[in-house]
């Protein structure tokens, strides 16, 4: 133990006490290192992770997608709030409108084009600028959670554009009364709310494979009551079907469906299919059927691990360096 010894005109140091105002100001940084960094350097760009990819603009986050997560189109044509045939040519029109090849327009970003169609959608009266945007920033939360998941590889940042350097795309002819762009989502307020979605979806059920594998039921003599919206997803489940396919099949958020499965888990009505053994016998009597020769036992194959082709070339300048 370290001693210090204090005068009345020399008084001890303080105890260092952690600034509780300036903590909650911070308190976000630990989902995505690189995407704080991004969002200090106000960058512009795509960074893409393992699940999904966030589109960056000042260092702010503008559209997000997963193929885990239903996009705004389906949340849209879910419910009958736009067929989804005038979405796909809205969609088509947006990037037609940008000219094609030897204009010196770029292509548009997969942002860039989700925001056009929706703004031409809103100019021909064919949906409201409410609804875009809460359909919108729904969409972008639930796609950012499953992107901004714990994953095996880095994540990789483009700047710019998808094509490149930032060039001006050709804008093309809306009204006036158009609404303007999206409102971008600060990096903290999404690492904030991806926190807190994991954190309800471990409170309802520890275990995360049921978000993974395909679905099976679990018939119990007094099954719960279960609310409309539950119900809704338990008729769904057919051992084949994983959450991700029923949220798309129901137009809902893939989060929302996962709060729902894991609830359904939880009360013992849904489970996760067990994988599939191959050297279990089938189930029926003993001695039904025609009898079977015995099958040499095939030895296990070990899977082989990709090479990262960073890896590689981080060993050879290893290498390179050891024989100098």
């Amino acid at each position: 133990m370290t001693t210090v010894r204090t005068t009345p005109a020399t008084p001890p140091p303080r105890l260092p006490v952690r600034d509780k105002a300036g903590a909650l100001g911070r308190g976000w940084g630990g989902v995505s290192p690189m995407l704080t960094r991004l969002a200090a350097e106000r960058a512009t760009g795509i960074l893409v992770r393992e699940r999904g990819t966030l589109h960056l603009a000042d260092g702010k986050v503008v559209h997000a997608e997963s193929p885990a997560a239903p996009g705004a189109d389906v949340l849209l044509a879910a419910h009958g709030t736009l067929d989804a045939d005038v979405w796909r040519r809205a969609l088509a029109e947006s990037v037609a409108s940008t000219g094609g090849a030897g204009t010196g327009a770029r292509r548009l970003t997969g942002a860039e084009a989700v925001h056009r169609a929706g703004r031409r959608l809103v100019a021909g009266g064919l949906l409201t600028a409410g609804a875009l945007e809460m359909c919108r920033l729904t969409a972008l939360y639930d796609a950012a959670y499953f992107a901004l998941a714990p994953s095996r590889t880095p994540g990789r940042f483009r700047y710019g554009t998808e094509d490149g350097p930032d060039e001006p795309a050709v804008e093309p002819r809306e009204p006036d009364d158009t609404p303007g762009g999206p409102r971008p989502v600060p990096v903290a307020d999404l690492e904030r709310e991806t926190l807190r979605r994991r954190d309800l979806l471990h409170h309802i059920w520890p275990d995360a494979l049921p978000d993974e594998v395909p679905l099976t039921r679990e018939h119990r003599p007094a099954p719960p009551l279960l609310p409309a919206r539950r119900q809704a997803v338990l008729a769904r489940v057919d051992g084949i079907r994983t959450a991700t396919e029923i949220a798309r099949e129901l137009g809902r958020p893939a989060f929302h469906t996962l709060v729902d499965v894991r609830r359904l888990v939880a009360a013992g009505v849904v489970a996760p299919r067990p994988p599939v053994s191959l050297t279990e016998p089938l189930p029926g009597p003993p001695g039904d059927g025609p009898p079977v020769e015995p099958v040499e036992p095939v030895e296990p194959v070990e899977p082989v691990e990709p090479v990262d082709p960073h890896i590689t070339l981080l060993k050879r300048l290893r290498d390179a360096l050891e024989a100098l």
